[in-house]
Formats: structure tokens, sequence, C-alpha cells
């Protein structure tokens, strides 16, 4: 049965997963990475929680569109074509579906992140 309470991030005590990129799309560094998924919902097509990551750049290809909030730290995303952004603590933005080229973790990176991945 899905929840119908309000979910508050301050209060949930999600369990962090510790991972890695898949060491074929790490560029450089060693960017450990954290995340507390706080809600998905039942078709498990919507998610959001915290991320967290350590100085790194890595290769993304993005099938979701993701609401970041950057809370701390430094990252660097570039596409394809090599157009890069820096993004900082109080930037919010949006990356599309189809989005590809790489994440580079500057400064220790924490985020707030809402994914929605589309049907098919």
């Amino acid at each position: 049965m899905p929840t119908t309470s309000i979910i508050d991030f301050a209060t949930t005590t999600t369990p962090a997963e510790h991972y890695r990129p898949a060491p074929e799309k790490i560029l450089k560094g060693d960017p450990a990475q954290n995340v507390r998924n706080h809600y998905s919902s039942p078709d498990e097509r919507f998610a959001t929680g915290v991320w967290e990551a350590e100085p790194g750049q890595w290769s993304i290809s993005y099938s979701e569109h993701e609401y970041c909030e950057i809370l701390e730290g430094e990252s660097i995303l570039r596409d394809e074509q090599g157009n890069e952004r820096t993004v900082r603590a109080g930037d919010r933005f949006v990356i599309p579906a189809g989005f590809t080229g790489s994440w580079e973790v500057v400064t220790r990176t924490r985020k707030v992140y809402v994914i929605y991945e589309p049907g098919e």
C-alpha cells in the first residue's frame, strides 16, 4: 500500500546506499557516491532523495528527467558537444532525458534530486 503521509527529508531515516560509477564510466578520480532515496512512487517512475559525491568525473547518459537543487559543493556538467555549466550551492536546474556527457565533482557535492522516468 503506497504511503499517504508527507515525506519529510529532515525526519526520514533512509539508509544511504554507497556506490561508485561503473569503472568504464570513470574519467578521473574516485567519485564515491551516496544516495538516500526518500520516496519512490508505486510504479517506480518517480523518485526523490538526496545524493552526495566525492571529487571525480564520470560519463553520464540520462533516460530520466531530473530536477536538481545543489545544497553544497561545486560540480561541472558537460554535454557531448563540450558545452559546460558549473553548478554550486543554491543552483536549481533540470537535466532532460536523453542528455549525455559527463558530471565532474570539483568539491564534494550534495543535491536534492527529483527524478521522473518516462514510460515506453
